[in-house]
């Protein structure tokens, strides 16, 4: 069953667990037994928690260091012949 929000004029917002074909029935409020209208509400969805786990307790960056590496030592191979992936250019 979906939770569904709705307003009292007097005490103010509550929710309710209602079955879909009551959702847009009013609701009597929990504290003085008045009818309230229902609200819309965005929907709480959560995709497997991906927000919770991206949320860090310090939203400072990291420092990242570069790890040392020989300055003459090339990492990349040197290419000798131009460009071998254009055939016949």
């Amino acid at each position: 069953m979906p939770l569904y929000e709705f307003r009292c004029n007097g005490c103010g917002i509550f929710d309710e667990w209602r079955t879909m074909n009551d959702s847009s029935n009013p609701a009597n409020c929990p504290d003085c037994q008045e009818s309230a209208k229902r609200i819309f509400s965005i929907p709480g969805v959560r995709l497997n928690g991906a927000l919770r786990l991206n949320k860090t307790a310090n939203s400072e960056p990291q420092l990242v260091t570069k790890p040392a590496t020989d300055p003459d030592k090339n990492i990349r191979a040197k290419s000798h012949g131009g460009r071998p992936w254009m055939l016949g250019h």
